[in-house]
């Protein structure tokens, strides 16, 4: 009698091999899994993934759960520079202003301007943070509570939903240098001028644009030879991508004369469309373009048909041209 075969069988449990089939499958169903979403269930998801991702310079306070601090009292029309900006009462959390990058990339600081501490926390720090959301909510925690000079050190695990209002959108200042890393009145360190010179030669102007119905987020950036628009969708990817197919296949993927589809990234769990532009024309004038381009993006979400031969090669095209950013 001949030998049985042990072909089939599998890989003994415990061996090397399963432990590397163990390791593939896992793999295999990571790969399939929808890209996590670090920013999901916030009105201000697209914003905070512009920020983090390619925004240069810019800020947007904070609206958190925890009660702040009292608005200050008005007691003239005029204003003055040397008058505190509120009263600081004890026990009560500082005021918290996100921004793209703080200086050294740190993830957060407290200072004081006019004798009133305040609290910032930078979108951009480490490229490949693991838990992203978790340690965002770390920072904005720490700089509600930390006293001027401290050194950041975060001591609890919030939740970002948990303390961030789910419903707030954010009042974002967008800014041509990085004079606000320094309270007003204040000079430049001497030992880090260097790089605060390098950092302002890096900004490119920016605009964020506000269309007619308020989907996502559209960023206006001119790059020097052309402008682009990337527009942060919070749909989810298939259903975009099967949209954004359908306009291409019916010469509507487009914000007008002058602009060119550029292809699209993902970045955060979110599908990013881009649009190159003629940089001859301002930020503002293309609102028209893109107030068009969500209407019919809104229709084509809409559709339920099967797509034809046609948007199924413009979706195979689309998908061809499509990067993923860390």
């Amino acid at each position: 009698m001949g030998k049985k075969s042990k072909r089939g069988s599998g890989p003994r449990p415990g061996s090397n091999r399963a432990e590397r089939v163990a390791a593939r499958k896992a793999r295999q169903v990571a790969a399939l899994a929808p890209p996590p979403r670090p920013f999901g269930g916030l009105a201000a998801e697209c914003d905070l993934v512009a920020l983090r991702t390619f925004v240069a310079s810019a800020t947007a306070r904070v609206d958190l759960v925890e009660p702040g601090p009292p608005a200050p009292e008005l007691t003239s029309v005029l204003a003055d520079d040397d008058a505190p900006l509120r009263e600081v009462v004890p026990g009560v959390r500082n005021e918290v202003t996100l921004a793209t990058v703080l200086p050294g990339a740190i993830p957060a600081l407290v200072r004081e301007t006019r004798d009133i501490p305040e609290g910032f926390v930078g979108l951009q720090t480490e490229p490949d943070r693991v838990e992203l959301g978790a340690e965002l909510a770390a920072a904005i925690e720490w700089a509600a509570h930390a006293k001027p000079g401290e050194q950041f050190g975060p001591t609890s695990s919030p939740d970002l939903l948990d303390i961030v209002k789910v419903d707030a959108p954010l009042d974002i200042t967008v800014y041509e240098d990085f004079s606000w890393w320094f309270p007003p009145g204040t000079d430049v360190p001497p030992e880090i001028a260097e790089m605060f010179e390098r950092a302002n030669d890096s900004v490119l102007p920016t605009a964020r644009l506000r269309t007619a119905a308020g989907v996502g987020a559209p960023w206006w950036v001119d790059a020097g030879e052309r402008a682009h628009l990337r527009w942060i969708r919070p749909e989810p990817e298939d259903d975009l991508m099967t949209a954004l197919a359908r306009l291409h296949a019916a010469g509507r993927l487009t914000l007008g004369e002058g602009s060119r589809f550029a292809g699209s990234f993902r970045t955060h769990g979110l599908l990013v469309p881009v649009f190159d532009l003629d940089n001859e024309m301002h930020h503002e004038e293309w609102y028209p373009g893109v107030d068009q381009f969500e209407t019919w993006l809104g229709d084509a979400l809409a559709e339920t048909a099967p797509l034809t031969p046609d948007e199924r090669s413009s979706r195979d095209g689309i998908r061809g041209r499509q990067v993923t950013l860390r």
